[in-house]
């Protein structure tokens, strides 16, 4: 058996910076084993797998696989897809694909030059906002090697936050608090998996220089998925996006930003955000960015 499958840097536009990306095409035939197994090859943070829809009227079904396990839904594996597929004769014209995950349906935009060339993709969150838990200050700082001084709590309290994906989500008071943290794993594996979570989102408005212009600065780790250190996870950028809006005072209007990940492990990635309010909630969650092609080939079976 021979899949084609196509490698993608996900949210930037220069080839070898970004998060990369592995999306395997016509896997219909494949197991949960040979998907888990094809996942730890590439040994990307993610690896999507594309099988045909249940609904003839969606794009496609999508199943999502970091090295360790399968996600229900992840925000690069959707932007890098769809910049794959859009790009395909089947989906020419196409300015939204709709994919089946686990989490519910994702539909993504497509923004196309006048050529039809694919500029930029962008997903809708598939879930609203929600915050099951609060985490202590101590905790968090434990877990990344902080000091308690460096958690910033006067927007939000560190808490777990979800848009389809959870996530421990804190602020930290500066750059360079950011640029000092890392996992401790002995505090991690105490703390963690808790309310679904299992990563730890880190995020500062204090950006600097090489963050390219960014409003916000971001890291995450997840070590029990395989990943020390994600280049970008725009799943975490969707719910700290919606916890933010939610708390910077517009009734019914829009939120926008622009997020810098991946800059202290060299590989910087640009992600844009914007949150639709309705009533002062966030009603629509949109995460997009650039794509860029890198490798194509077939696997052997």
């Amino acid at each position: 058996m021979k899949l084609a499958y196509r490698t993608v840097d996900v949210f930037t536009d220069t080839r070898f910076c970004g998060n990369p990306l592995a999306v395997v095409l016509g896997a219909d035939g494949l197991s949960d084993e040979a998907m888990q197994r094809i996942a730890r090859e590439f040994n990307y943070s993610e690896t999507s797998f594309v099988l045909s829809p249940a609904c003839p009227d969606h794009t496609a079904r999508v199943r999502i696989f970091t090295p360790a396990l399968e996600v229900p839904f992840a925000g690069h594996p959707n932007i890098g897809t769809a910049h794959v597929l859009a790009a395909m004769p089947d989906y020419a014209d196409a300015d939204e694909l709709v994919f089946e995950e686990k989490a519910g349906l994702v539909r993504i935009g497509v923004d196309r030059d006048v050529d039809g060339t694919v500029l930029r993709t962008e997903l809708t969150a598939p879930e609203p906002l929600t915050t099951p838990a609060i985490w202590s200050v101590d905790e968090i700082a434990a877990c990344l090697g902080l000091d308690p001084a460096d958690v910033a709590t006067t927007v939000h309290p560190p808490m777990v936050a979800s848009v389809g994906l959870p996530f421990v989500v804190a602020e930290l008071a500066s750059r360079a608090a950011l640029a000092r943290a890392k996992p401790v794993l002995d505090a991690i594996t105490r703390s963690l998996p808790r309310d679904g979570a299992d990563s730890i989102y880190v995020y500062t408005r204090d950006c600097g220089a090489a963050d390219g212009g960014a409003d916000v600065s971001a890291r995450m780790f997840a070590p029990f998925d395989g990943l020390p250190e994600d280049p970008a996870t725009g799943s975490a950028t969707g719910a700290i996006s919606a916890l933010l809006a939610s708390r910077a005072g517009i009734i019914d209007g829009e939120w926008r930003a622009t997020f810098a990940q991946g800059v202290d492990m060299g590989r910087p990635c640009r992600i844009e955000a914007r949150v639709a309010l309705r009533a002062g909630r966030p009603d629509t969650v949109r995460i997009g960015g650039r794509s860029v092609d890198v490798m194509e080939g077939t696997i052997r079976i």
